[in-house]
């Protein structure tokens, strides 16, 4: 592994950070211990928040680990379209009794950054990694004065260049093949679906910078994870193959709903947040994924209610069920078990490559 890389796993396995609570402290601790990279997600909760889940984490393990941050998002969104999509969504909020959000003080689309980077700044971390954007060079700087390595998530070649412009340690470089959001550093509604399979993407950003590449997008065995670093990636990022684990914090609906033949496939919706992301297709995201707007983070508080209603009761429809393509394989192992299984599994798809080029 490169040298940004190297002292912080044994394994080339990093446990994607997953907003919403899937990445708790538990699973992060469980997956540093065995010899890959934990990450919390701090999208979606205070610095205070944050700050108490690295406290915790740090109770749990003495292993390096990671914390994501969301970048500030500017606000393009239509008010008319917004409005129009909560009428669409008043059946919703009569089915599940409860009201939608509100999306006139969508203050934090911010999400907290500036008290977050004070805050990691002031008492750093081994990593921090960022989406939906990338950071000024003065805090990708910032970070490397504390000892802190970034990584920057990109979604196409141009993004990596202006990534290692800036600064970035490394790049976390995200296939359309993912679950949960895309990490486009601009929203435009015009290249949806559009993006990038992983190998071609790893690939391309290879070839057009000189950071080290973490590689991401349904990643969920380690022969596949063997392939991306013969592409050129130094580890893998894998977020469904850990969110099933006792560990994840997860709704329990979420996880059984991943191997249920029920969900057949994933598409990109922007149905729940006004940003596409990648989940199993359920009723809601047929019946208003054609109609949502290019509006985050407005659509994501509109629907928080109803998401929270209808786990609430049980009904996996009506809720944001984020997986990548490979959510068929996942295995509800320990968190701890799933990253030696998936290193065995690397070490032999490796030793079979070397035996084939050696005859």
């Amino acid at each position: 592994m490169s040298s940004a890389l190297t002292d912080l796993c044994r394994y080339p396995i990093v446990q994607a950070p997953m907003a919403g609570g899937a990445s708790c402290p538990q699973l992060a601790a469980a997956v540093s211990e065995a010899g890959g990279l934990g990450f919390l997600a701090a999208g979606y909760k205070t610095a205070d928040g944050m700050y108490q889940e690295i406290k915790q984490l740090r109770g749990l393990t003495n292993q390096p680990y990671g914390v994501n941050l969301f970048m500030p998002q500017p606000n393009y969104a239509d008010p008319a379209a917004v409005e129009v999509y909560r009428s669409q969504l008043a059946g919703e909020a009569s089915w599940y009794d409860t009201p939608l959000g509100d999306t006139d003080s969508c203050g934090d689309s911010e999400d907290g950054y500036d008290a977050k980077l004070a805050t990691l700044l002031e008492d750093p971390v081994p990593v921090v990694s960022f989406t939906f954007g990338c950071p000024a060079r003065a805090v990708l700087d910032a970070f490397a004065a504390a000892g802190t390595v970034t990584v920057v998530t990109v979604t196409s070649a141009e993004e990596a260049k202006t990534a290692q412009w800036q600064g970035a340690a490394a790049l976390c470089v995200q296939g359309i093949e993912a679950g949960g959001h895309q990490s486009t550093h601009r929203d435009d509604p015009q290249t949806d679906g559009s993006g990038f399979g992983l190998l071609s993407l790893v690939s391309l950003v290879r070839e057009s910078v000189q950071l080290p590449i973490i590689a991401a997008g349904a990643l969920m065995r380690g022969s596949q994870i063997a392939a991306v670093l013969a592409a050129g990636a130094e580890a893998a990022q894998l977020g469904t193959a850990f969110l099933v684990c006792p560990e994840s914090g997860a709704n329990v609906l979420h996880k059984q709903a991943l191997t249920n033949p029920l969900f057949v496939r994933t598409e990109l919706t922007r149905a729940f947040s006004g940003r596409p992301a990648r989940g199993l297709v359920n009723r809601f995201m047929r019946e208003h994924g054609p109609y949502a707007p290019a509006a985050y983070p407005q659509v994501h508080h509109l629907t928080t209610g109803l998401r929270k209603a209808a786990a609430k009761a049980g009904d996996a429809q009506g809720m944001a069920l984020w997986a990548g393509q490979g959510h068929r394989m996942a295995r509800e192992l320990p968190a701890g078990q799933l990253v030696e299984v998936l290193a065995a599994e690397l070490g032999e798809a490796q030793a079979a490559l070397t035996l084939r080029s050696a005859s």
